[in-house]
């Protein structure tokens, strides 16, 4: 078959369309024949070798996808050649203290696609059976590829973290992201008014049409001063940041008294300068979200393909040029996911 791999670390010129052996399931196992891939700002962290996660190379990246049962191993039940399905990306022992907590993303076992195993940049790919989801009938091979780490890391961060509440005001920081586009609708399905930032006028027109009630371009006006006055001086309630470094500062400083800022990502920054006097004196909460667990990812999956959730695609492009959709993402010129199709 063929797959997107990195032998070594670097720029996007490392990363190599090649042939490697097709997967045979084993016992409990199933192989996915992938007809969409989704990429994540994590996967150009992980190839240029700044992630911090240990990788083994050479590595085939791909937290997501959507495809169909290529081959069931022995003992499987419930899944037969041609079934439409997604590989939940997180995979885990079922068995230690988080996961019978129902905490899976905090599994002592945990293996994920793309990260400890390999990932869905591959025509094939080699799962437990146990953690592959059936599609719903209108849910396509796309969205599926488009939902898991979007959606349902804005769900873990705003309704499970955060604690949104009707009417509260959220600050959801790079609307053109997949977590930023997913975050806009999680928070108005939550009831509460959204205040969006990107950086560009044309990106922030998208994030209205998904129904922010704000945008802030943050390249042009001061995102502190304007997300101030959003809220007549008061501030926000709660930011969802992704972003990091001066990004996650100005945000922190257009947060009311006894707000929350929840964090689940830092490309721009990850070490930023915090004022403990201004965070106890305003009792801010600053919330860390490492990934959901597997009852939200089910959840969100469950909600796309009834159209209560509607993921948003930039493009697609074929597998072979992962290399070219790597530096569209570097280049931030995509508004929600990029796709790979095999």
């Amino acid at each position: 078959m063929k797959a997107v791999r990195f032998h070594d670390y670097g720029d996007a010129d490392v990363l190599r369309y090649e042939d490697v052996p097709d997967p045979e399931p084993g016992p409990g196992e199933v192989v996915i024949r992938i007809r969409a891939a989704g990429l994540n700002h994590v996967d150009i962290d992980m190839r240029a070798g700044t992630s911090r996660l240990p990788l083994n190379l050479p590595h085939t990246l791909g937290f997501e996808g959507g495809g169909d049962i290529a081959a069931v191993g022995a003992g499987v039940e419930g899944f037969a050649e041609g079934d439409r399905v997604t590989p939940l990306y997180q995979i885990a022992c079922r068995h230690c203290e988080p996961c019978l907590a129902g905490r899976q993303q905090f599994c002592a076992r945990l293996q994920m696609l793309g990260v400890q195993r390999a990932g869905t940049y591959a025509e094939y790919l080699l799962v437990p059976a146990d953690s592959v989801v059936h599609l719903p009938d209108a849910m396509t091979y796309e969205q599926a590829a488009s939902t898991q780490t979007t959606f349902a890391t804005a769900w873990h961060c705003l309704i499970t973290r955060a604690r949104v509440r009707a009417g509260e005001t959220v600050l959801i920081s790079a609307a053109g992201s997949g977590v930023g586009s997913s975050g806009i609708q999680v928070a108005k399905r939550a009831g509460a008014r959204v205040i969006t930032s990107a950086g560009s006028d044309e990106k922030l027109a998208r994030a209205l049409e998904l129904g922010a009630d704000v945008g802030i371009n943050y390249t042009t006006e001061d995102l502190t001063e304007r997300g101030r006055e959003a809220t007549d001086g008061r501030g926000v309630d709660v930011v969802l940041e992704h972003v990091g470094g001066s990004v996650f500062e100005r945000s922190l400083a257009a947060v009311a008294d006894g707000g929350r800022v929840v964090v689940c990502g830092g490309h721009a920054g990850e070490v930023v300068d915090l004022d403990l006097i201004e965070l106890f004196r305003h009792e801010w909460s600053v919330i860390g979200c490492a990934r959901a667990t597997e009852a939200e990812l089910r959840h969100v999956i469950e909600l796309v393909g009834r159209g209560e959730l509607h993921p948003v695609i930039s493009e697609t492009m074929p597998l072979s040029e992962a290399a070219a959709a790597h530096r569209r993402m570097e280049d931030r010129r995509q508004f929600g996911k990029v796709l790979l199709i095999p």
